[in-house]
């Protein structure tokens, strides 16, 4: 006879879950016309907030339509902010806004594989004035790609099966968010990208203050990339698709992490305005 004890302690929690206790997060992307794009993104979503005891509002946002003057008005509602993965420039800039504004605006963030690449472009941009930062992959003209193809990439016509994929260990750099989330040293993360970060600019960018708290074993690899929690109070970013491997009865520590600091984030609203 199977143990289904845990399954069903679990089942029993979903079902306490105040409904009253609700923290709205966007999902900004570029293949909002079919939700299925992001099925993995939204079930890991939900996963944490059964972990978070929450409930947990997910909207899809078009990046097309995000840009300066229209980010305050789409995103002001939420807690929390997912800027998820994909390929090509369609929607980039957009992207790059939302991540500008939960920065500046201390949203909670998590940027998956692209978002990441794009929250290091966001970075260069504002922070180290780089005006013309980007990815390789968005401009080859670009004197400041701070995220560039990999080295043994770069003879590669044919993109299909060429990429960075499947589980690929990470090492973590103690006293950082990215440790404190996932409570240890070394994790394993699955990948589905082309191109890296460009360690060229690690050192300007740690100075500046964006922190490279995961790398590769090696430390070619960064993986992670974080603000300190003095700076914000839940921005962190990995290379990896941290989805593929969350279950409703084992979360993704980056999305229980990311519902944790939204949920923080609507119970001083409410505070606030009961006050």
């Amino acid at each position: 006879i199977p143990d289904n004890r845990k399954w069903e302690d679990m089942i029993e929690k979903i079902r306490n879950i105040d409904k009253n206790k609700k923290v709205k997060i966007a999902i900004v992307g570029k293949y909002v016309k079919l939700e299925d794009s992001y099925i993995s993104v939204i079930e890991s979503i939900k996963h944490a907030g059964f972990a978070n005891e929450v409930e947990t509002e997910v909207k899809l946002i078009d990046a097309e339509k995000v840009t300066k003057d229209t980010a305050k008005d789409l995103l002001k509602d939420f807690q929390g902010i997912i800027v998820p993965g994909g390929f090509g420039n369609r929607g980039i800039e957009g992207k790059i806004e939302t991540i500008k504004y939960a920065r500046e605006n201390k949203i909670p963030f998590l940027g998956i594989c692209l978002g990441m690449q794009m929250a290091v472009v966001e970075y260069a941009r504002d922070v180290l004035e780089l005006k013309d930062a980007n990815s390789q992959e968005f401009d080859e003209k670009s004197k400041n790609q701070v995220i560039h193809i990999m080295e043994n990439q770069k003879s590669v016509d044919k993109k299909g099966g060429t990429m960075r994929l499947g589980a690929y260990p990470c090492i973590i750099k103690e006293g950082t968010l990215a440790e404190k989330v996932y409570g240890t040293k070394e994790i394993s993360e699955r990948h589905r990208h082309r191109f890296e970060y460009n360690n060229d600019y690690k050192e300007r960018l740690e100075k500046a203050g964006l922190i490279c708290s995961g790398t590769s074993p090696d430390g070619n690899l960064v993986e992670i990339v974080e603000l300190s929690q003095k700076e914000h109070p839940y921005f962190i970013a990995g290379q990896f698709h941290p989805e593929l491997k969350s279950r409703p009865n084992k979360p993704a520590p980056l999305f229980v992490g990311l519902v944790k600091a939204a949920k923080g984030i609507w119970l001083i609203y409410i505070i606030c305005k009961r006050r």
